[in-house]
């Protein structure tokens, strides 16, 4: 059993940072001082919903099945030690990377650097104005990257939307030095084919190789036509940045992937990926695309291979994301159903969809196979003004246990244990009530990783919290340190 706590929270008082904010809110522009947010990345205006889910909403409020608006619960293992709300940059909140005692948090609009040396005090170092949904982001040594997928008028921090069907426009991905956290300074770009969703850096050396995530062509798009089946690599020289270039397009669909299924538009057609997720040491990489998740061999990293392709044609609407466990035998892939814009943590979706799942890998070398195990979902019900479903997250670094923590969107922050890979079960958790009581309004927990002892969390609305677990089975994780961390280049924690 996981015990609960709940605590109000007044709108306006979110821990520390409207003080945070107030001795730091200046913007370190990446480009001209021109440049102006982007309200094409602002985030979706909020859905009316029903009389029915409103009353439904209004009831499970009063009955305390679910927080209330402005309301914070979490189990009792877990502490709320801060929250940063959106400063300068009002676009919707994305995905984190880390370097030593800093976080970098993406954000459609640019990026920030948050020094967290202090985890309950952050502190906003600089915040860069470069507007591109959905500026995906990494760090490696002095190099930043940042991933543009919406069609822009060039490739400058300060350009503006303009539509793909123009030959001109621009998408792809972007390259800064952070040598100076409080300056950091773009340095290339380069354009990839449909742009840039998401990317993954596999280290080799001296260069930096970026596999680069995008879907959704269309043939009126100049530079996005299908058969788009495959990822852009991109190489960057670590000693000459300014050099970064597109190595090359990898097919790895060359029977066009899964076909989609007109009886079911929820199941999207592969025709791309979404997200990778790079495993250096095994030289591996699990890959989640659309209709397929996958196994790649990069041994050589210019040049993936794929091992092993699988589907779930009767749960699994939109593989999103892939998460290795330490041993490299597990994958966890998570589905995100609806397209993280829909309340789907309820009885009417059921436990399966919308959900993880968690896969084994059988065999060697070149015959390993992806077996399913089990799925896994919040087990704690979400209102029907909450878009919920199963999201970022990365392992807690606990040798010989499988463990993650997870974000949901609006379904919080998830702790769960799949040791037993058959059997996944919640250990902890985070949430706040619903932004809404009456509208669908977007938001939540966009990315949740353990970086150093602590949880942070990039929500995509309220801003950046920090979270502490206190719990037996996570204890151990504390005494891993990182130099360095991108989830979606999973380092190897224990020799």
């Amino acid at each position: 059993m996981v015990s609960t706590h709940r605590s109000r929270v007044r709108p306006g008082r979110l821990g520390v940072g409207a003080a945070v904010l107030g001795l730091v809110a200046a913007v370190f522009a990446a480009g001209p001082a021109t440049a102006v947010p982007d309200p094409g990345d602002s985030p979706t205006a909020p859905q009316k919903v029903t009389q029915r889910d409103q009353e439904q909403t209004k009831r499970a409020i009063e009955k305390g099945e679910i927080p209330g608006q402005d309301e914070i619960v979490h189990s009792d293992n877990i502490t709320h030690l801060a929250n940063v709300p959106k400063g300068a940059l009002q676009g919707t909140n994305s995905d984190l990377a880390f370097q030593g005692k800093y976080a970098f948090a993406g954000n459609y609009d640019g990026f920030t650097v948050y020094d967290v040396s202090k985890p309950a005090k952050p502190k906003v170092v600089s915040q860069v104005l470069c507007p591109g949904s959905q500026n995906d982001i990494s760090v490696s040594g002095n190099l930043l990257f940042l991933s543009t997928d919406s069609s822009r008028s060039d490739d400058s921090c300060d350009s503006t939307t303009q539509p793909a069907t123009e030959k001109d426009s621009w998408e792809g991905m972007k390259v800064f030095d952070i040598t100076d956290k409080r300056h950091p300074e773009y340095v290339a770009a380069v354009e990839t084919a449909c742009g840039s969703h998401t990317h993954t850096l596999v280290p080799d050396g001296r260069n930096v190789y970026i596999y680069v995530s995008s879907y959704a062509p269309d043939a009126s798009f100049p530079d996005c036509r299908p058969p788009h089946d495959g990822i852009s690599i991109v190489k960057v020289p670590r000693k000459a940045p300014h050099k970064a270039h597109l190595d090359s397009f990898r097919g790895l669909f060359p029977d066009g992937g899964f076909p989609g299924d007109p009886a079911r538009p929820e199941k999207i057609e592969t025709t791309g990926c979404h997200d990778l997720t790079a495993y250096p040491k095994l030289k591996l990489v699990a890959g989640a695309c659309m209709g397929d998740g996958i196994l790649l061999d990069a041994s050589r990293p210019d040049k993936p291979e794929v091992l092993d392709r699988t589907r779930d044609t009767e749960n699994f609407a939109f593989w999103h994301s892939a998460t290795f466990n330490q041993r490299g035998d597990k994958i966890v892939f998570t589905d995100e159903l609806g397209g993280g814009g829909a309340p789907t943590c309820n009885e009417e979706v059921g436990d399966e969809k919308g959900a993880d799942g968690v896969y084994e890998l059988k065999g060697k070398g070149s015959d390993r196979k992806l077996v399913f195990k089990s799925y896994y979902k919040i087990p704690r019900p979400q209102a029907e003004t909450e878009n919920c479903v199963a999201h970022n997250g990365s392992l807690i670094p606990v040798e010989g246990r499988d463990i993650m923590v997870q974000a949901w969107y609006q379904g919080g922050v998830s702790v769960w244990d799949f040791t037993d890979s058959s059997s996944p079960k919640e250990i902890a958790y985070f949430e706040r009530g619903p932004l809404s009581e009456t509208s669908l309004v977007g938001g939540g927990s966009w990315s949740a990783y353990y970086y150093n002892g602590h949880i942070y969390s990039n929500d995509m609305a309220k801003g950046f919290d920090v979270l502490r677990i206190d719990d037996p089975r996570t204890d151990p994780a504390k005494r891993v340190r990182l130099g360095e961390l991108n989830v979606q280049t999973q380092p190897e924690y224990f020799g």
